[in-house]
């Protein structure tokens, strides 16, 4: 996950969820990209009801989301009364339409915002159960992506049969009014940025990177930037709902995508009706703690990865699992001095964040493995760094033209709405630094920096952490997977303690998610709840 919802990760000029990669046609790979890396850009935002920070002097533990009352507000009324016009848009069995949305909830006549969906209709044989809806991470990733790449063919048959296939990208996202901050040299400067500094003058780099992004983005956009929060989006999934002509809401969001099907149950409790949330994100932590947890993902991930490259005969990175970060991290330290050609047409190097970011990228899913033990041995004994720039390139959404999605963009500016920033200015993150190095010597530095973005951001956050209960809703099906580098297992056993209805289903294994990536018993489980209505045993475990 670009679940990827982690602030951290792809709002830096390094690597949280993950933005579908729409370049891949085949399923099985459109799902790791898209569930992988736009989690990797991963990850977090909290907002409370209609966008308001919660009271500041509250701890978060004790702030809860509230409901949304049950009857619709005169002014929002015309929103849920309007009919979709489907058309063909040019993907073979997919249709799109174009909803309208308040920009602004709390002032609903001061404008409209124009949101992108897509669907493809139930194939049946069966009765048609309605619409799922579907959202793969990010924040950024695009959902109608996704849908057309994936999920609307790549789920399992007898869900496509029963359901048709729904996909909304947010506000500011993809096909909804994208929010767009750098053209492509400019982003390509960005991704280089030292995001490791090793004094005033380095540091003093990123900052104004982080600057030039930011002012980017508030160019583009500002009206639109102080709109785009996950709490919005809930109540643009509200007015879908209504449009598809559905009583409840059936949703399966992966990685940042749970953050925002949770929210959904917090505001509308009454309106859930067959929720799984894959990856699942704590909602009640602030953006320090949320980025430094995810720290210690991806070092558990790079850990997994370790003992995994050290049985194999072509690691490049030593035979003790134990020295294999240490000697990552001499190489790293080797292209901060020292980039290596990669054959880019653009002029691109390999450097310490693009090889970085490369890295992380491979931690998503297991199966990108043997790929990344083949662009490190390149790299690193062949010093062709073309392998690694692949990875970094694929995080980032940009292709062989240097042409990059909106999906980083949109990310930072959700997450920096959703949360206060965890730094204020680079003195915090050096005080910081022994922690985030304590959680992972391999990418702590660099991810504690990467925290720092959102301090120069030219939109206040409207969000503060809270738990979300959503009492009265329907059983949530909340999956975990214990190995997961940017949504770590625990956030899962926290959202399904917060949610009232929660079923938490653990996946015991690699990369991030659970659903789709190989899992009999939960791709049985999940079907089984979205084709019956049947949720799992509290607690149920999977391997």
């Amino acid at each position: 996950m670009h679940t990827r919802r982690s602030s951290l990760l792809s709002q830096a000029p390094s690597p949280s969820g993950r933005g579908p990669r729409q370049r891949r046609s085949n399923p099985r790979r459109a799902r790791t990209a898209g569930a992988l890396l736009a989690a990797a850009t991963l990850l977090v935002s909290a907002c409370t009801a209609g966008g308001r920070p919660s009271s500041p002097g509250r701890p978060a533990a004790e702030a809860a989301l509230t409901a949304l009352p049950r009857s619709t507000p005169a002014a929002v009324a015309p929103y849920y009364g309007q009919k979709l016009k489907w058309r063909d848009c040019g993907a073979p069995g997919f249709q799109c339409a174009t909803m309208k949305a308040p920009l602004d909830y709390a002032k609903p006549d001061a404008g409209d915002i124009r949101l992108a969906v897509a669907r493809k209709k139930a194939t049946g044989p069966g009765e048609r159960l309605g619409s799922l809806l579907v959202n793969p991470g990010g924040p950024g990733g695009s959902a109608i992506g996704y849908l057309q790449q994936y999920a609307g063919i790549g789920y399992p048959a007898d869900v496509r049969a029963r359901y048709d296939m729904v996909a909304l990208d947010p506000r500011g996202v993809a096909r909804s009014q994208p929010v767009e901050c750098l053209g492509g040299r400019e982003m390509d400067r960005y991704t280089q940025t030292d995001f490791t500094p090793d004094d005033e003058q380095e540091t003093g780099e990123l900052v104004d990177a982080y600057k030039r992004f930011a002012e980017g983005c508030g160019a583009d956009a500002p009206g639109l930037l102080r709109h785009v929060s996950t709490a919005e989006v809930a109540r643009d999934m509200d007015i879908l709902r209504a449009a598809l002509g559905d009583e409840r809401l059936t949703y399966v969001g992966a990685s940042y995508g749970t953050f925002l099907g949770a929210t959904y149950a917090g505001l509308f409790p009454d309106r859930v009706g067959r929720l799984v949330l894959d990856g699942a994100m704590d909602p009640s932590l602030p953006a320090r703690r949320m980025n430094l947890d995810q720290t210690a993902g991806f070092e558990t991930a790079f850990q997994a990865f370790a003992r995994d490259c050290v049985r194999r005969p072509d690691c490049p990175l030593g035979t003790k699992a134990s020295k294999v970060g240490a000697n990552l991290k001499a190489f790293f330290r080797k292209l901060d001095a020292r980039p290596v050609p990669t054959g880019d047409p653009d002029g691109r190097k390999l450097g310490e964040s693009l090889a970085t970011t490369g890295v992380i990228a491979a931690m998503y899913d297991e199966g990108a493995w043997a790929q990344l033990r083949n662009a490190l041995s390149a790299a690193m004994e062949e010093r062709d760094g073309a392998g690694l720039l692949a990875l970094s390139d694929s995080y980032y959404e940009r292709d062989a033209d240097g042409r990059y999605t909106n999906l980083m963009f949109a990310n930072a500016a959700v997450n920096c709405v959703d949360l206060p920033a965890a730094f204020a200015n680079p003195d915090e993150v050096r005080r910081a630094l022994p922690a985030f190095e304590k959680a992972s010597p391999v990418f702590g530095e660099g991810l504690a920096w990467a925290t720092l973005n959102c301090a120069y951001w030219p939109v206040a956050p409207t969000g503060r952490p809270h738990r979300i209960e959503a009492r009265g809703a329907a059983p949530i099906v909340v999956v975990g997977t214990t190995r997961d580098p940017a949504t770590p297992y625990r956030w899962a056993r926290s959202l399904s303690r917060q949610l009232s209805s929660a079923r938490l289903l653990t996946y015991d294994g690699d990369g991030h998610t659970a659903y789709g990536r190989g899992s009999t018993c939960v791709d049985k489980t999940i079907n089984a709840y979205l084709l019956r209505g049947t949720p799992p045993t509290r607690d149920k475990r999977c391997s």
